[in-house]
């Protein structure tokens, strides 16, 4: 299983996927790297700039990752972002993919939710407070966390003002339209016929509803799990749910 994270600030493999590679890496081989301009991977000098050029270049590195692996099929497991990178790896690499797994997944051609603007934006008043507000919109209750997205906020922060950290996630982000942002065609969808499960909180900030529901009409063979009372952090939020619907379309069982 490939896990990979979306694109908040400070965003690696650990930070998105450690609350469920432990329910997981017991029967599944799980890997979780910090993709390309993020974490502790390569920032590229001068990076690639917008959405489109940068994610090609991660695709690009993801292959090459499988490739020095020596894994021939994996299951990726996309959050947000992540979740554009596994539909592209699905498009170029097809024979690569067993089953995807998209979990609060960018890439419709839908208005992104209200919360993107403070994400793509984090860096130009980038603050622990900041880095809290953004936490809190990522969950449906912030109060169920007490003050744990705080102290989260706070251990973030030194890998956030890394000067290399900063500059991939501004190019990243670069002449981003949030009303009209870069996607996937119906027909790059279409075109993917694995299995496809769809995990998506119903009140996500971030990707909203729509992109889910605009996927499971347009992916061929798709599974829609909506979960109420649940926003971008499905894996947190709704953790059980989460890894029995996982571990459930492994099987084959959903």
């Amino acid at each position: 299983m490939l896990f990979l994270h979306g694109s908040g600030p400070g965003a690696t493999g650990m930070s998105n996927w450690s609350a469920v590679l432990g329910d997981l890496s017991d029967d599944y081989y799980c890997l979780a790297p910090d993709v390309l301009g993020f974490g502790d991977s390569t920032h590229p000098n001068p990076p690639p700039q917008g959405l489109a050029a940068f994610t090609t270049a991660r695709v690009d590195s993801l292959i090459a990752l499988l490739d020095v692996l020596g894994l021939e099929r994996v299951t990726p497991v996309g959050n947000s972002m992540g979740g554009i990178w596994s539909l592209e790896l699905a498009r170029r690499v097809p024979d690569r993919l067993d089953k995807i797994v998209l979990m609060g997944s960018g890439g419709a051609p839908i208005p992104a939710g209200p919360s993107i603007p403070a994400l793509a934006g984090f860096y130009e008043k980038p603050s622990t407070e900041a880095m809290t507000a953004l936490l809190e919109a990522f969950v449906y209750d912030p109060s169920l966390f007490g003050s744990e997205l705080r102290q989260v906020a706070e251990r973030r922060m030194a890998h956030v003002s890394r000067p290399d950290v900063a500059r991939s996630h501004v190019a990243t982000f670069a002449g981003l339209n949030a009303s009209d942002p870069w996607s996937l065609t119906p027909d790059d969808v279409a075109a993917i016929t694995h299995d496809v499960l769809i995990v998506h909180g119903r009140e996500d900030r971030f990707v909203t509803f729509d992109s889910a529901l605009w996927f499971f009409e347009h992916l061929a063979n798709a599974r829609l799990y909506g979960i109420g009372k649940c926003g971008h952090w499905t894996q947190i939020e709704q953790h059980q749910r989460f890894v029995t619907a996982v571990r459930e379309f492994l099987a084959g069982q959903l």
